[in-house]
């Protein structure tokens, strides 16, 4: 199929490059022309694993982009909008998918053929019934279901692992407005292997199903966090081996398989979730919920939890001193997670806000994410480091927040160092017997 694209962040931009691995002819769609021409070089904006592999194998050939939308949009089959949808802390910001939409259907005015609309973007439920469809109505001077086809198709991209996500997906929602609406939608994914389970809904459950799910897996985290600190306060508990015999129930496990699914590893302790989804799509759901006179107070403590956890982090190092002024610590990791540049709404920002509030000295260090994490946290007084040994010279404390490879030395490396550095875990990634002065989430 010919498919364009419309944005190029990280669900847009994966979203064209792994299309393009299975065959279809995607142009990808994106206001800044400089943007544009990177990735007309096969240059990839983002750090994402396996991203630029697929760029250099398919720009030129089944991927291009383009700053020309109307053009994109009268030379294909199908639209995706996958643009970003930030949530203001009332409601998520439909500006860019409005905006997205009434190009689109200006360009639809001038085309006589069916086109299938499919917003890829997450928003919260009735958003393409309620205004990406009457926005394409009234731009185009069509009928949806007669003249043009409307869907919904929700991502499960996880960062760091989203090109893996896109090309062996573990489902695939295909909403629509009408049985021709998902016929198309489900033709675009027709190279995916036949066992990937399919559903077929409208487009309002299509939407409701990608918050429940970032909703269940927050409400995970901050369930094991409640618990970890509940151990903390009792005393003698280790939470981690807690929930090891929590992940050994047959609920998380088959008889017939070897090792854990996926799942359980939301179900650790730690110093709180990050992203670009998470944080926004609970925090939105909420909202949503309270316009419709429908309390959501379960998610309201998932997200109390959340915020409480970096204080929780840096409170361990209080046990080894009454005062952190003119300590010196390293944070180690400052992506909301390991193998991606995204350091949005990271944990490691409120920790490091904490630790210069008690007067810490304090040093940063992240294999790729250092210049994303000075634009979103230019704070003077946090040394970022180039490398992890200057990261851990001259320290009295180090805190993992984000647990790459590259960290997994980290034990040793400060082993034989006098006096002894207290090494606080904030994923619970470690040994706790790896190192002299440990300190961990829920132990």
């Amino acid at each position: 199929m010919k498919i364009s694209i419309i944005g190029t962040g990280y669900v847009g931009l994966v979203t064209g490059a792994c299309l393009a691995e299975k065959g279809h002819q995607v142009t990808c769609v994106d206001i800044n022309p400089d943007r544009v021409a990177a990735l007309n070089r096969a240059e990839a904006p983002i750090y994402e694993a396996g991203l630029e592999d697929l760029l250099r194998k398919h720009v030129g050939k089944g991927l291009s982009a383009t700053t020309d939308l109307a053009s994109a949009v009268l030379n294909t089959e199908l639209t995706l909008i996958a643009v970003g949808t930030p949530f203001n802390g009332k409601e998520i910001d439909l500006t860019a998918v409005l905006g997205a939409t009434k190009q689109i259907g200006a360009a639809l005015r001038q085309k006589a053929a069916y086109h299938l609309v499919v917003v890829k973007s997450t928003v919260v439920p009735g958003t393409t019934d309620q205004h990406v469809l009457p926005a394409l109505e009234v731009s185009s001077g069509k009928k949806a279901g007669a003249d043009f086809g409307v869907g919904m198709n929700p991502e499960f991209l996880s960062e760091g692992e989203a090109v893996n996500d896109f090309l062996f997906p573990d489902r695939i929602v295909l909403g629509g407005i009408d049985q021709r609406s998902t016929d198309v939608l489900a033709e675009l994914y027709q190279p995916f292997p036949a066992d990937v389970p399919r559903l077929r809904t409208n487009t309002r459950t299509a939407e409701m199903i990608k918050y429940a799910s970032n909703s269940l897996l927050a409400t995970l985290i901050s369930f094991t966090n409640e618990l970890a600190n509940l151990g903390s306060a009792l005393g003698d508990i280790d939470t981690t081996e807690v929930m090891r015999g929590v992940h050994l129930s047959m609920y998380f496990r088959s008889r017939n398989k070897e090792g854990l699914p996926p799942i359980t590893s939301f179900l650790k302790a730690g110093c709180g979730f990050g992203g670009s989804c998470l944080p926004k799509d609970v925090s939105a759901l909420i909202s949503h919920g309270h316009k419709a006179a429908s309390s959501m107070r379960l998610l309201e403590s998932v997200v109390r939890i959340n915020e409480e956890q970096p204080k929780r982090t840096v409170a361990l190092l209080r046990k080894h001193w009454a005062s952190l002024k003119g300590i010196r610590v390293a944070v180690l990791g400052l992506s909301f997670k390991p193998e991606t540049s995204d350091v949005r709404e990271s944990p490691a920002f409120p920790i490091l806000r904490e630790l210069l509030d008690a007067g810490a000295v304090v040093k940063a260090f992240d294999p790729v994410a250092k210049h994303e994490a000075q634009k979103a946290f230019p704070e003077p007084k946090v040394n970022y480091c180039d490398s992890l040994d200057a990261a851990l010279t001259d320290i009295d404390a180090v805190i993992v927040v984000t647990p790459w490879k590259e960290f997994h030395d980290v034990p040793a490396l400060i082993a034989a160092k006098q006096p002894k550095v207290v090494f606080v875990d904030g994923r619970r990634a470690y040994d706790k017997q790896s190192v002299a002065n440990y300190e961990g989430i829920g132990l």
